[in-house]
């Protein structure tokens, strides 16, 4: 099926017809252009908001706070970076628990006298969570900046790896509700100090065993740092602040092989990693951008270009991101990345990337052309009005269920001072989100969405998923030196649904990198698992789609990572999760 993109957008009705059969009988992943879809009902450019959120973390027993340098002012950068935060099912009982990150203080003083650190909440699975962190052995104080989850050695329970500025730690879950740290044993154990950021879990090499990408933001010493307002790059609109990034030096990023013995070797200079130099890495991601069946790898880079590492398919990557238009804005500016979310938002079966950014900026919407490139689509699609505020955590999320991803993202100042000088700008933010219109355009929704979009905070990291099983998304947000939100989608599940849990036999028991197409008429979607997103933060691992007001998803489809082969499954009921075993089929099923 060849088709250029202008000869599609001009398609007619009868084109769509007569290749309607082809559409639901070919993979997407295996089209090489873009036939035209149409949901069932396409939103209402006009229509009020069928959903809002609702900040629900103290009923449910969220009340750790997020430690993170100083309140009122920040000396250094470490201060001002923050960290992500997690949904995953760590007892694979089929409900999200909740990983919260924190930091600490440079002058070690805490009010209460207690040492901050991380914390792991079991889902009750009645809206409520409980702390196990001390029964886990999870927790650890410092600064743990980032986090990615993925079953690194196929045992059937989800490890997660935790970066710091300091040293990483990998934990190894025992599947008994405890963890281990096995940092050392594995070989990721670096001796020297670190500022690691984001990750992402992936199977480079299709070899059934996942790989580990970690991004690292800059050599950091405090003793080496000028004071805030000292240095060349300490200050902001003429107001002293703390220095950097500029004028810091950039960390190198790294790739580890999983070895399939528990242990891993550091490839990065074999495999191409470290060809584009150090860089500002924040948010790194793994997908397939180019349907070529092997996963790539985007990093979103602060106040340098960003990277994207084409996957060769001989264990070596390339950073292709100048060359597919995904390094700089439109206007080819360096721009100050941090988070990064992925997603198909005009289901054209090509995954786009949407990219946050610093303030007096826009965030990036780079569509994806089909051939490798893509397209600065921000203006275009109406996402790139907000210019004030410092954004963060983010992510495609169908909040509404009609079949088409949504944007959601968080925000926060890095810098206190601007509450004390006219800049027309705050710490504390609302946060933002575009509702996906069906036609390549979005509108803001944010003033209809509820309360807990409205209230401001100074945001960091932010994860997705559906932790009451009510077959709607909901939003966890990491708020500096606040307690976190956990914003409840009401509403959302008017419209129908079908949630996917894959569960990797040949390939990786997590299933990263695997895709699944959904049809639902004449209307499809692609999603893919993946590890390590919105701003170092780890989303759900189940896939979850909206089908609007369709009774019965049509067809199913699942391309397993390793062997490349392909499950379909037709006629399913809605409302319902699904867990699909490679080579087994659907294992089981529960009704939201």
């Amino acid at each position: 099926m060849k088709f250029s993109r202008r000869n599609l957008l001009r398609g007619s009705a009868a084109w769509l017809g007569s290749r309607l059969l082809d559409v639901l009988s070919t993979p997407i992943w295996r089209w090489t252009g873009v036939p035209v879809l149409r949901a069932v009902s396409v939103p209402d450019p006009e229509g009020p908001s069928p959903v809002t959120y609702v900040d629900v973390a103290e009923e449910a027993g969220l009340l750790a706070v997020n430690t993170w340098g100083g309140v009122d002012h920040k000396d250094y950068i470490i201060e001002t970076k923050g960290s992500g935060i997690a949904f995953f099912d760590y007892d694979n009982d089929g409900w999200l628990d909740i990983y919260l990150t924190n930091g600490s203080r440079l002058d070690n003083r805490f009010p209460s006298g207690d040492i901050p650190h991380t914390y792991l909440y079991r889902n009750n699975r009645d809206g409520t969570f409980t702390d196990v962190t001390g029964k886990s052995g999870i927790g650890r104080s410092g600064w743990q900046t980032g986090l990615c989850v993925g079953d690194y050695n196929n045992d059937g329970w989800d490890d997660i790896f935790l970066t710091f500025w300091g040293h990483n730690v990998l934990f190894r879950n025992n599947g008994d509700g405890t963890f281990t740290d096995v940092t050392k044993q594995a070989g990721l154990y670096e001796e020297g100090v670190r500022w690691g950021t984001g990750c992402t879990w992936l199977d480079y090499d299709r070899d059934g065993n996942l790989d580990l990408f970690v991004a690292n933001y800059i050599v950091f010493d405090p003793k080496k740092v000028p004071a805030a307002g000292q240095g060349s790059f300490c200050r902001w609109k003429g107001v002293p602040v703390m220095c950097g990034p500029r004028g810091l030096p950039p960390g190198s990023n790294i790739l580890y092989h999983n070895n399939g013995d528990g242990t891993f070797t550091n490839v990065s200079e074999e495999s191409g990693i470290l060809k584009p130099g150090p860089r500002y890495s924040i948010t790194a991601v793994s997908y397939d951008f180019d349907n070529d069946g092997w996963p790539d790898i985007y990093v979103a880079v602060d106040s340098e270009p960003s990277i994207l590492f084409h996957n060769k398919h001989d264990g070596t990557f390339e950073d292709i991101a100048l060359m597919a238009g995904c390094a700089y804005n439109e206007e080819g500016q360096e721009q100050a990345g941090m988070g990064v979310a992925v997603g198909d938002y005009d289901c054209d079966g090509w995954l786009d990337i949407f990219k946050t950014n610093f303030a007096d900026d826009t965030s990036d919407l780079y569509h994806n052309n089909g051939d490798g490139t893509f397209t600065d689509a921000t203006l275009m699609a109406g996402v790139g009005l907000d210019t004030q505020s410092v954004k963060w955590g983010c992510g495609f999320v169908d909040f509404d269920n009609d079949g088409w991803q949504d944007i959601i993202q968080v925000d926060g100042h890095v810098y206190p001072e601007v509450d004390r000088h006219p800049m027309g700008q705050a710490f504390k933010e609302p946060r933002m989100v575009y509702r996906n219109l069906g036609n390549g355009k979005f509108r803001n929704v944010s003033a209809q969405m509820g309360p807990g979009i409205a209230k401001r905070f100074s945001s960091r990291g932010c994860a997705f998923g559906d932790y009451d099983n009510d077959g709607d998304m909901d939003v966890l947000v990491n708020n500096m030196n606040e307690r976190c939100s956990l914003l409840r989608n009401d509403g959302g599940n008017k419209n129908n649904w079908i949630k996917v849990k894959l569960l990797g036999t040949k390939c990786n028991r997590s299933a990263i990198g695997a895709r699944v197409r959904v049809v639902t008429g004449n209307h499809s979607q692609i999603g893919e698992v993946a590890s390590g997103t919105s701003v170092m933060s780890q989303n759900d691992l189940r896939l979850h789609f909206g089908v609007g007001q369709a009774k019965t998803v049509d067809l199913l489809e699942v391309k397993w990572p390793t062997t490349q082969s392909i499950e379909k499954f037709e006629r399913l009921e809605v409302n319902q999760i699904l867990a699909i075993k490679e080579g087994s089929g659907i294992v089981n099923k529960l009704r939201g």
